[in-house]
């Protein structure tokens, strides 16, 4: 979660530029429900460094607008800055939806972990024993590779993201994408290592983990995810769209720029094939929020699938990141671990982390990729302020 791996789009678009400065600061508080309306102005006293950081966002790193969704025992609160529509200039919602790339990821762990738990996985089994095929050659050997590795990134398999043409993305962001061809895509180069041997960020091994779900249970990802996550926990916000482009619900409008004299390109309208099982989800600062402490404490999985989830290895980050099934660690400035997962995809930045106290931290940017490494840094610092901020008053 908060810095890290090279999240969906992020070398596929990293060439694209950052925006330019755009609106002033419109900070809120959500009500103590789990449907806020729209924010209402936030006492100036309140988490000052937090709004600093969401106005450096969305003045110096170039976002148009920024939302951060706190809570924990104590209560909860959503703090909002920019815009979120540049052309009509609307702020940002404290109940906004919004694109989750990568964070799709611990939503298709989840399923898979629990097909380990009912028997119907087996975690170091090779792919090949359910996509008998699918990865087989000189190079990529589907006969070695484990569902593990696949979940783990340490299958050595090539990240399609790496092979397609970002402007193509950008300038036909409707375009239909079938999973088989995405994986062949990868699959046609040589993998970074031999499995189990290395770290590498892939793509590829979750659109992969999509059809080891949807071959076990006769459905897509997508139907397991409503079915086994999203009904359960009432994740109202949360989706998976298929070819659908549009974005249900009260939304910013996500932005992308070519360079930094090019106009500003507004990149909303998504075919989610592009993305898939490794980064298609919508959902919300409260939803990703609830997710998150309900997976780690354990409402989703079983105590050994829980277990194996969280047992991570390094992955050579500065800020000492280890990644395990789906699941990523970092050590926060105020002590202790947070565990959560971050995304990037066409229009949108996110990061996600909870703790095992109960804190929880959202945050979104509707501006993705950005120009510098500064954007990704000042919104992983704000959810980690947000996790070690003072507590919110009862009742927000």
């Amino acid at each position: 979660m908060i810095t890290l791996k090279q999240t969906t789009y992020k070398r596929a678009l990293g060439g694209l530029l950052v925006l330019a400065a755009v609106a002033g600061v419109a900070l809120g508080a959500q009500p103590d429900d789990a449907h806020a309306r729209p924010n209402t102005a936030a006492p100036s006293a309140e988490y000052p460094q937090l709004r600093a950081l969401l106005q450096r966002l969305t003045t110096t790193d170039g976002g148009p607008g920024a939302l951060v969704a706190l809570r924990n025992r104590s209560g909860r609160a959503v703090l909002t800055s920019g815009v979120a529509d540049v052309r009509r200039h609307t702020p940002v919602r404290a109940d906004s939806r919004f694109r989750i790339g990568s964070m799709t990821k611990p939503f298709v762990a989840t399923v898979v972990l629990q097909l380990v738990g009912e028997g119907r996985v087996v975690l170091d089994a090779p792919i090949e024993r359910y996509l008998p095929g699918v990865v087989r050659g000189h190079d990529n050997d589907g006969r070695k590779i484990t569902v593990r590795q696949l979940l783990q990134h340490t299958s050595g398999l090539p990240d399609y993201l790496d092979y397609l043409k970002p402007q193509d993305v950008v300038d036909k962001p409707l375009t239909h994408h079938n999973t088989r061809d995405l994986v062949r895509l990868a699959l046609a180069h040589r993998p970074s290592f031999a499995p189990g041997t290395g770290w590498r960020y892939s793509n590829t091994g979750y659109l992969l983990a999509g059809m080891l779900i949807e071959r076990v249970t006769g459905h897509t990802y997508g139907h397991e995810i409503h079915r086994r996550i999203i009904e359960p926990l009432h994740l109202r916000q949360t989706s998976v769209p298929v070819d659908a482009s549009k974005i249900p619900g009260p939304h910013p409008r996500g932005y992308v720029r070519k360079d930094k004299d090019a106009p500003l390109k507004d990149t909303t309208a998504l075919n989610p094939t592009v993305a898939g099982a490794s980064g298609a989800m919508i959902s919300s600062g409260a939803d990703m929020n609830r997710f998150l402490d309900a997976l780690v404490h354990g409402q989703l999985l079983r105590p050994a699938q829980l277990q194996q989830m969280m047992k991570t290895r390094p992955t050579g980050s500065l800020d000492g990141g280890a990644y395990g099934l789906g699941l990523e660690s970092h050590p926060l400035p105020c002590g202790g671990l947070a565990w959560g997962h971050d995304g990037g995809i066409v229009g949108y930045q996110t990061t996600s982390a909870v703790t095992f106290d109960g804190r929880q931290a959202t945050a979104m940017m509707n501006l993705y990729p950005g120009e510098t490494d500064a954007q990704d840094k000042d919104l992983n610092a704000t959810a980690r302020t947000a996790l070690c901020a003072a507590r919110p008053s009862p009742g927000r």
